[in-house]
This record gives C-alpha cells, sequence and structure tokens, in this order.
C-alpha cells in the first residue's frame, strides 16, 4: 500500500471545505501520509476568502484547520465529527501567498479524537493553531464486525 494518499474533493460531497459538489466550497485537496500519520495540504486562499484588512477571514481559517484535522479519520476508516473546535490566531493569514496546512492526532480516548491542526507561511512561521475533539458516529466495517462477535 502506498504511504501516501492525496485526498482530492469528492464529486458528490456537497462539503464546503473539501466537497467536489458545492459550487461555492473551497475544494480543498489534503495529502495523507500513512508513515507520519499526518495530513499536510498546501494553498492559496485567494481574495474570496478574505476579511478585514485583507487577510483570510477568521471563519475560512476554522474551516481549513477543521478539514485539516478531521482528515486524519481516513488512516483509520472512521467517520467522526467535530465536537469542539479552539483557533489560536497567532499572525495574520495572507490570502495573496502560500500557506501549509498540517493536522495529526495526539490523543485517543474511548470514542474521543483529540487533534491539531496547523497552518504556517512558506518560511515556516506558525500563523494559527487549532485543537480539536472529534467524535467517531461510525466505526468501519471490520472493527464493527469484530464488536459484534
Amino acid at each position: 500500500m502506498c504511504a501516501k494518499l492525496i485526498l482530492e474533493p469528492n464529486p458528490a460531497n456537497h462539503c464546503f471545505g473539501c466537497g467536489g459538489a458545492n459550487d461555492s466550497g473551497m475544494k480543498l485537496t489534503f495529502e495523507l501520509d500513512r508513515d507520519t500519520r499526518r495530513v499536510t495540504g498546501k494553498f492559496i486562499l485567494g481574495p474570496r476568502y478574505g476579511g478585514g484588512a485583507g487577510f483570510a477571514h477568521g471563519g475560512i481559517i476554522a474551516i481549513v484547520l477543521d478539514e485539516a484535522m478531521g482528515k486524519i479519520s481516513k488512516l483509520t476508516d472512521e467517520r467522526a465529527v467535530t465536537a469542539e473546535l479552539n483557533i489560536e490566531y497567532r499572525k495574520p493569514v495572507p490570502v495573496d501567498a502560500e500557506i501549509i496546512v498540517s493536522g495529526w492526532q495526539e490523543e485517543e480516548k474511548g470514542r474521543n479524537r483529540f487533534r491539531i491542526g496547523e497552518i504556517h507561511d512558506i518560511q515556516g512561521n506558525l500563523l494559527a493553531r487549532g485543537r480539536g475533539r472529534f467524535v467517531v458516529v461510525a466505526q468501519p466495517v471490520a472493527a464493527q464486525q469484530a464488536a459484534t462477535t
């Protein structure tokens, strides 16, 4: 199995962040590295997602971080939803320059998945960090079958 998987927008998904069927959506693409157990994405957001002073809108920053953290579920084929999301806005996020977004899981307790997401500029400066608690709503079919036997 390939260690890296490209997570492109699903043409049947209406998700604002990563769906391909949402005409107004961001259509974000990520790379999942099974070896490092991290998700990364490189984007230029563009002026469409701007807020005050010409930088990225805080809500858009939250969406990008939520998407990066949510994609970690692809490692285990779980379906998990965001239960809590805390964003630390460190520096303005540009809309006209490339940003690097990453996400990973720190801890697992029962159905809870505790994850971190970060946005850096191309020089490596930390622009924003998100901490999220995701709750598993559906296990992979193999795990469901093992639990019932």
